[in-house]
């Protein structure tokens, strides 16, 4: 072994045990949450701040009216090609399999594309769905800060012909009686284990 490769070796050995000692004692690592587990109520959450939105039905709704029983809130708009309907159409489904437990939670679907996702334009597109689902959408501001609220994402991205779509977080927040955040629901996740994801969410408010 020549004396550079020696060398190397010492010193990539150095920066192993240096990185190894800052994982360890530094935090650089996250240690992973529970997601079943509610915030600590004695930290300002990362999720479930403030926010207040109209419905498609013309209701104001803000999250101090939708804590009181667990809900599920999520991002979407109606030009969206694919995740949101599946996303819709899926919670439909879920929520009638339910039967009666779907009641015992609240359900939003936020517009992050106010712009073209008029109230009216909601309500037209909401009739596909489960009626309790509420459709949400506020002014730009408004929206900004509702998708601060969850700590998610919202892009407006142009397209050919000067057009547009929305890149935005998919997933559904799962939110307890509190306004605690509980974990994410995943359409791609086994529907057995969404199902208990929800039931959880019901019992955790009793």
């Amino acid at each position: 072994m020549t004396k550079l490769q020696i060398f190397r070796l010492i010193a990539w050995s150095a920066v192993a045990v240096a990185g190894t000692f800052l994982i360890v004692f530094g935090g650089i690592v996250p240690r992973q949450q529970d997601s079943s587990i509610e915030t600590s109520e004695t930290s300002t959450p990362a999720i479930g701040k403030p926010f207040e939105l109209a419905s498609h039905k013309g209701e104001v709704v803000n999250n101090a009216m939708l804590a009181g029983k667990p809900y599920l809130a999520f991002f979407g708009f109606t030009h969206c090609p694919d995740i949101c309907p599946t996303t819709l159409f899926e919670l439909t489904d879920l929520m009638k399999e339910l039967g009666p437990a779907a009641d015992g939670f609240n359900v939003a679907f936020i517009t992050v594309d106010p712009e073209r996702d008029t109230q009216e334009m909601l309500k037209l597109y909401m009739t596909s769905f489960d009626s309790r689902i509420l459709a949400l959408r506020g002014s730009p501001e408004q929206t900004a800060i509702a998708v601060k609220a969850f700590a998610a994402f919202a892009k407006k991205v142009p397209t050919d012909g000067g057009d547009y779509t929305m890149d935005h977080t998919a997933g559904v927040y799962l939110m307890d009686a509190k306004g605690g955040f509980r974990g994410t629901l995943d359409m791609h996740e086994p529907r057995d284990i969404r199902l208990r994801k929800l039931r959880n969410l019901v019992d955790s408010a009793t």
